[in-house]
């Protein structure tokens, strides 16, 4: 086992398996729906059915980071337990001050810390979470592991369909201007995460053609790519399996029988794009770690 901890956050949204058997230390960002807040992914927290409901109820859900102190004590306990560095590795510090209290927090840590924005969010984070354990496990270094989650994030597609933008707009991850607009002709957005930020890819005029499009863009971007691919979504499980379907169908030889990971969205995630939203992320698997130095083919 490496001496090295790897920390990431709950809106990485691995399982819970995966998280157990590279042990991946998870720290929960928090959850307000009306007057209560809730941590993450943790038991008796929010869940995405709570935030989806609250959401078409007009009850006001905000997420919160967790706080400097917060990160520091997850610190400590992972070197109280033997760890000599850690690699903390959070979604994009564009829409969230998670990485900015992984920053405060190594300062004051009493072990070396490396910290990375992976600029991106849900399993295309998660996707380079595992990739840096496994570096970590082979015996890299937690530069070695940085990089890694750097360059799978950077070379990874995020794109997601949502039935509004009003949510995004709430929670300030667009404009007001591109939430009007899409209003105003009635279109169905497919947005993309690129450098951190959340950006206007294409405009379709129904769910359907959304859908169809979300599956064209995403076996393009599998094209001559080894690739892990994730479908997300909140409170649209039909739409989302029969995505994940097709990319099984149409991505076999990129997969490599690997599954198409399957999932509804965490409750943070979910807060800010709304009911009906689905996602698909296609990260093209790194070539694999050799502690001597060198890489082999992945």
């Amino acid at each position: 086992m490496s001496s090295i901890a790897l920390v990431t956050d709950s809106t990485a949204s691995l399982p819970v398996e995966v998280v157990e058997r590279y042990d991946i230390i998870v720290v929960p960002l928090q959850v307000v729906v009306g007057a209560t807040s809730y941590d993450e992914g943790v038991e008796g927290g929010a869940t995405a059915e709570t935030v989806a409901a609250a959401l078409r109820e007009w009850t006001p859900v905000n997420t919160s980071r967790p706080s400097p102190a917060a990160m520091l004590e997850v610190y400590e306990k992972a070197a109280a337990s033997g760890a000599t560095g850690i690699v903390s590795v959070h979604l994009s510090s564009e829409l969230s001050g998670t990485y900015e209290s992984a920053q405060l927090a190594a300062r004051e840590s009493s072990v070396p810390v490396v910290t990375v924005d992976s600029r991106a969010l849900g399993m295309a984070t998660g996707f380079a979470v595992v990739s840096a354990a496994e570096v970590l496990a082979a015996g890299g270094t937690a530069q070695d592991a940085a990089e890694v989650v750097r360059r799978r994030t950077a070379e990874t597609t995020s794109l997601f369909y949502v039935d509004t933008l009003e949510y995004l707009r709430r929670g300030g991850r667009i404009g007001p201007a591109a939430a009007l607009l899409g209003s105003a002709l009635a279109v169905k957005p497919l947005l993309q995460l690129k450098d951190g930020h959340v950006q206007m890819r294409e405009k379709v005029r129904t769910a359907g053609r959304a859908l169809n499009r979300l599956e064209e863009l995403a076996v393009a971007a599998a094209d001559g790519h080894k690739v892990d691919v994730a479908v997300a979504h909140l409170a649209n499980p039909d739409r989302a399996s029969q995505l994940a379907e097709h990319l099984t169908q149409r991505l076999a030889e990129h997969l490599e029988g690997r599954e198409v990971v399957l999932g509804e969205v965490g409750a943070v995630i979910g807060a800010h794009v709304g009911p009906g939203m689905v996602a698909v992320m296609v990260a093209p698997r790194p070539q694999e770690y050799d502690a001597g130095g060198s890489s082999t083919g992945g």
